[in-house]
């Protein structure tokens, strides 16, 4: 399985992102889709996740600014970034769980950089 992610870039306080991770390879159906982000000095931590029904879960910090959406027909998992704010900042990684025996699988994106400055 390969996750790859696109979207990042550089954009100004208050602006938007989409970033989108797409899975490839041999993918029967994949449970959970996620976004995590790690900044410079600091722990991966979880920014949003999405179940295949589409029940979703943020990382208080970006309430109401960020919203996951995964689109099951192509294995693609979407993060809408609104509202940038420079704690913002960091690399941002998609998280894919696909069921496996005796335990899922958990495949990890390369990264995108979200750079938020003026």
């Amino acid at each position: 399985v390969q996750l790859v992610e696109s979207g990042g870039g550089l954009v100004q306080p208050g602006g938007s992102l989409r970033l989108s991770c797409a899975a490839s390879g041999s993918i029967s159906s994949i449970n959970a889709m996620g976004w995590y982000r790690q900044a410079p000095g600091k722990e991966r931590e979880l920014v949003a996740v999405i179940t295949p029904s589409g029940k979703t879960n943020y990382a208080d910090a970006v309430k109401g600014r960020f919203t996951i959406s995964r689109d099951n027909a192509k294995n693609t998992v979407y993060l809408q970034m609104n509202s940038l704010k420079p704690e913002d900042e960091a690399v941002y990684y998609c998280n894919v769980d696909v069921p496996g025996w005796p335990s899922d699988y958990v495949y990890w994106g390369q990264g995108t950089q979200v750079t938020v400055s003026s």
